[in-house]
């Protein structure tokens, strides 16, 4: 090794400092747009700053945090060169966790790694991030690109989110309230939403395809058909829906003066390993299941690629959300009541099982 020493600057390892200030640039007005009044100041400082305030009308105010992130649907994403939407799934796997317990979002942070920053390309990937707050009514208060170089390919990105919000402790849904006899209502998915890409990924053959090449542009051109089993959409448009964000209709759900006992978001895991966290001890939760079918609709995508992956309908629903993207457990004598202001709120709820003596497990009607 050389004695002599070489004159490297950070942008000759590969960091150009200068492309990720234009990136900053690029995002701080979809940043703003987000801003709720407890927002001190903007993007660019050493933390993001938001006042408590208000907390103080609570009677016992707790705070609430979430992280996530996409998982494998950005490598599909990447192959199909669409990045505008994947911000929103970000923003929706931890914000539709913590609304599990009733709490409201206030801010959001996000950290995107990438092989190299290219302002165009960032404000993208971020635009997402920004659509999905504004959808969810919280703050996106900061955040961090950081530019791996040598370590991820140029175009090759991940990305992981962080939310806090706050619910009054009187107020806060709790799994120990559910009763045998409660009904489960569930909110439609908008697809697969972000759980279950490993899976998809191996059905439709994108596996080890590196994007941006010859390979990945076929690839793209094939996913981009229509198709009869999907109603005419296209694999790359039903794979690359947004997960959908239910903070505001479930919000005002919980305002409305309804009894909710407990709420569980259906991410992976599928329903068998998810509806479980919403149950008491001593509670089963019976859903509605008729061999392949559910006891509603669900999206064609999801029946497709359960069909080509040859899945029994125990496995789909320990893989996919099924159609049903967030379960609402209430008194059966609340459930006409929940559903008709779930459906003034333009929601299209419907019944999903019901609660029974158990062990807090999941069930279903074909099973019993």
């Amino acid at each position: 090794m050389s004695d002599t020493p070489k004159h490297v600057t950070y942008e000759d390892a590969g960091v150009d400092t200068a492309e990720g200030g234009r990136a900053v640039d690029a995002i701080k007005q979809m940043v703003a747009e987000t801003n709720r009044p407890e927002v001190i100041g903007g993007i660019g400082g050493f933390g993001g700053l938001f006042s408590a305030a208000a907390l103080k009308d609570m009677e016992d105010p707790v705070l609430i945090s979430g992280t996530d992130g996409v998982g494998t649907k950005l490598v599909l994403a990447q192959i199909l060169d669409r990045h505008e939407t994947v911000g929103q799934d970000l923003v929706a796997m931890c914000v539709n966790d913590i609304l599990a317990s009733g709490a409201e979002p206030l801010f959001f942070l996000d950290y995107i790694a990438i092989g190299h920053i290219e302002a165009e390309h960032m404000a993208k990937i971020v635009k997402g991030v920004a659509d999905g707050c504004k959808l969810a009514g919280c703050a996106l208060v900061g955040g961090e690109m950081a530019e791996h170089p040598g370590v991820m390919r140029p175009d090759d990105y991940d990305m992981a989110g962080f939310t806090v919000g706050v619910v009054d402790r009187p107020k806060m849904l709790d799994p120990a309230n559910v009763r045998p006899g409660d009904a489960i209502i569930g909110l439609p998915s908008s697809g697969v939403h972000s759980n279950g890409y490993s899976l998809v990924r191996r059905v439709i053959g994108v596996d080890g395809i590196v994007p941006g090449t010859p390979e990945a542009d076929a690839k793209r051109a094939e996913l981009e058909q229509p198709l009869e089993e999907l109603a005419g959409r296209s694999l790359a448009d039903a794979l690359l829906e947004p997960t959908r964000i239910y903070v505001k209709p479930i919000l005002e759900l919980l305002r409305g003066g309804v009894t909710v006992h407990a709420i569980a978001h259906i991410t992976g895991g599928g329903i068998t390993e998810n509806l479980n966290r919403a149950l008491a001890h001593d509670v089963d939760a019976v859903v509605e299941r008729n061999g392949e079918r559910m006891g509603w609709d669900m999206p064609p995508v999801i029946s497709y690629i359960s069909r080509q992956a040859g899945l029994t309908p125990a496995e789909a629903c320990k893989t996919f959300n099924m159609g049903v993207g967030l379960m609402i457990i209430c008194p059966a004598e609340e459930e006409a009541g929940v559903i008709a202001a779930l459906e003034a709120m333009g929601e299209r709820p419907f019944h999903v099982g019901t609660c029974v003596e158990g062990t807090g497990k999941v069930v279903y009607t074909d099973e019993r």
